[in-house]
């Protein structure tokens, strides 16, 4: 009887998961009758951020936004808009912040160059603290909690090995 029990119970375990699968399943894109018109969606898809991720393209966001954005485009393309015209669009509507890849400008010059700033900041500063720690003795720095340990042993060591005074 146990046998059964084993096989009710492992079923009930393939259930659970094959239930778990299907409610983890994502919902397929919705693609237009035109596949070439989706190939370009997608195309100008993955060249815009999503606002709501920033660290996704439009393309791969799940965000309610997103989904907005490329129903917007497949939208546009079907006007007969270019591929530019879209960008540019959405440029104009959203700023130079929903291109993946934004021109490099005055505007957009801390988002090339910020990065390499902080580098170069940062070396320099760990240079600097490096230089002036490898300046100072070592009485300006806190001993290590071994070496305070071994120094109290030494001197436990040392006042046991001394005869013991009269008094």
């Amino acid at each position: 009887m146990s046998s059964v029990r084993d096989w009710i119970a492992l079923a009930a375990l393939v259930v659970a998961g094959l239930v778990g699968a299907g409610a983890a399943a994502r919902e397929a894109l919705p693609q237009a009758a035109d596949p070439v018109l989706e190939a370009r969606m997608l195309r100008i898809a993955s060249e815009l951020r999503c606002l709501v991720c920033q660290n996704q393209t439009i393309a791969d966001s799940d965000a309610s936004l997103a989904v907005d954005l490329r129903r917007e485009t497949r939208e546009l393309l079907k006007q007969g808009k270019t591929e530019g015209e879209v960008i540019d669009y959405m440029t104009a509507r959203y700023g130079d912040f929903v291109l993946y890849r934004p021109p490099l400008k005055a505007t957009t010059a801390l988002l090339w160059f910020g990065p390499a700033v902080l580098l170069l900041g940062g070396t320099a500063v760990l240079v600097v603290v490096l230089r002036r720690r490898g300046r100072l003795g070592a009485e300006a720095f806190e001993p290590d909690l071994d070496d305070a340990d071994d120094v109290a042993d030494a001197g436990a060591d040392a006042r046991a090995a001394q005869p013991a005074r009269a008094r």
